[in-house]
């Protein structure tokens, strides 16, 4: 393979103002005088800015398209199980109505339901699940909550929770599933 050449210009492009002999170049051609010369550098400079300005914004590119990638990895490990947790959801569901269902049956079928619960939001936070859970009396907040109803009920403001019809799921920032609730409207006058 051939060494490439040593071209000074392209190892320190800023070196080139300092480096061209104006006289040197009318002397290798007499006829063509000082302002074809002037003119050949100016052009070869004008170039110079333009290739440098190019690989400046290529390189610009390059470190936008790296940064991008590596976003997109993160986020990718991040909501990678998005649907297997959102198909999970609905076993938390059937697991907690089974609790409420339940009552004052067998104590050991409740402590067993009750288990399963406990470790399937263990192994759903473990991997940056976070249950959104209302309480009654908390305001309505559209970015976690959704209104499934609205009633006035007494001694209550306008956009307080009444009643949790279901928990809300969220995976590190994003919102799985709102939480389902009642929220109280302005109470009619008595």
């Amino acid at each position: 393979m051939a060494e490439p050449k040593e071209n000074p210009f392209l190892d320190d492009p800023e070196t080139m103002d300092e480096e061209f002999d104006l006289d040197a170049a009318i002397d290798e051609d007499p006829d063509a005088g000082p302002d074809r010369a002037r003119a050949s550098f100016e052009a070869i400079v004008t170039e110079r800015d333009e290739l440098k300005d190019r690989l400046m914004r290529a390189l610009a590119e390059t470190e936008n398209i790296r940064k991008r990638a590596q976003r997109d990895r993160v986020e990718a490990e991040q909501y990678a199980g998005t649907k297997l947790t959102r198909d999970m959801l609905s076993v938390y569901d059937n697991l907690r109505r089974a609790l409420d269902a339940a009552g004052e049956a067998n104590d050991a079928v409740i402590e067993g339901i009750q288990l399963t619960l406990k470790e399937l939001l263990n192994v759903l936070e473990k991997h940056g699940v976070t249950l959104v859970s209302p309480a009654i009396g908390d305001r309505f907040d559209p970015q976690v909550h959704q209104a499934m109803f609205e009633a006035p009920v007494p001694d209550t403001k306008a956009g307080d929770v009444i009643q949790v019809a279901a928990e809300g799921f969220k995976l590190h920032d994003r919102l799985l599933r709102p939480a389902q609730v009642g929220v109280s409207s302005t109470p009619a006058a008595g």
